[in-house]
């Protein structure tokens, strides 16, 4: 591989990276505290669009709702049957 391959390769990578990504000026990370990897969520509002930086642990939330649904399927009395049966009706 030549280096003018290597060159539009990593161009494209970054293209596709970018792509839906909003760049945030450097002071304002600065100053807020941002990291790359922290995480935004869109909110419309009157005159433009506000970002709100999404400040949880995934993994955790994922446990709380997952317990959430079982406790409620629980008291519904849904069987794991028919559970396996709706996810199995959901993908055909």
């Amino acid at each position: 591989m030549n280096s003018s391959t290597i060159i539009r390769h990593e161009r494209r990578r970054r293209e596709d990276v970018l792509e839906g990504a909003t760049v945030v000026p450097k002071e304002i990370r600065e100053q807020a505290g941002f990291d790359p990897s922290d995480r935004f969520i869109a909110v419309p509002v009157d005159d433009g669009v506000l970002f709100k930086k999404l400040d949880f642990d995934v993994r955790e939330e994922y446990e709380k709702l997952s317990e959430r649904v079982q406790e409620r399927f629980e008291a519904e009395g849904v069987s794991e049957d028919e559970v396996e049966d709706a996810i199995e009706w959901a993908r055909d």
